[in-house]
């Protein structure tokens, strides 16, 4: 199963599954049946008041189901109703919430995602990417997932301090690999009380970082995945 790791603007790193095809086409369908509904409201309306279609009305009947994802996705967080009912939603890969500008570029994509093409470039574009990107989400930074995230990163045990001065400057010796290595071994060490596993992991490192300390193995680790993460933090501010 494909999935999507967004890091947020705390850089806590949360796991997400890209909402499927099947799930977009859905939420499609069901926004489609809102502008049935409009449709068939708004005729009712004029049929029971005997009210003539008008330029005017026309465009005054038009203009809400031409903006109506656009307006929905600012307003709603990134869903539309058919999306809420498909528990999926836009959101930025950078993990901000989505500007204005990023929901006003993925409507304009719409016309030539699924207007123009009868939604086969949007299907294509889907399949190809694994990222559940059509594209007008490749233009905007923007994916659509499924809103619960599947699986929190061990790193979200660590929380950030305030004023932290970084012990270990070497950290930067460390790859996102290596780091996303270290975390993994780490937290399983931890949780199984492995100290044997600890006292490897914290030796490689120490190797690769070129330091020493008077640390414990545990200790050693926790301030080094401390220290990563603080210059993450730095260098995304920047």
């Amino acid at each position: 199963m494909n999935t999507i790791r967004i890091n947020t603007s705390q850089n806590v790193e949360l796991e997400y599954e890209p909402a499927s095809i099947g799930n977009r086409i859905l939420a499609q369908l069901i926004d489609y049946a809102v502008y049935m509904g409009w449709f068939m409201a708004v005729g009712l309306i004029l049929a029971v008041f005997k009210i003539g279609y008008g330029p005017i009305l026309v465009i005054l009947f038009y203009l809400p189901l031409l903006f109506y994802s656009l307006l929905c996705e600012i307003f709603l967080n990134g869903q539309t109703i058919g999306k809420k009912a498909q528990d999926i939603k836009v959101i930025k890969l950078n993990g901000r919430s989505p500007s204005i500008g990023d929901y006003l570029l993925r409507w304009v994509f719409l016309i030539v995602d699924t207007l123009a093409s009868f939604g086969i470039i949007a299907i294509i574009t889907l399949a190809a990417n694994g990222r559940g990107q059509r594209l007008g989400d490749l233009a905007a930074g923007t994916t659509v997932i499924r809103t619960r995230a599947i699986k929190r990163n061990p790193l979200l045990a660590i929380q950030p301090e305030e004023n932290y001065q970084v012990v270990f400057p070497e950290v930067q010796e460390l790859t996102d690999a290596d780091v996303a290595l270290i975390r993994k071994l780490f937290f399983k060490a931890r949780q199984h009380q492995n100290t044997l596993l600890l006292e490897r992991v914290a030796e490689k490192t120490q190797e690769t970082m070129r330091v020493t300390h008077n640390l414990s193995p545990a200790d050693f680790l926790l301030t080094v995945l401390k220290d990563y993460q603080h210059r993450m933090a730095e260098s995304a501010a920047l």
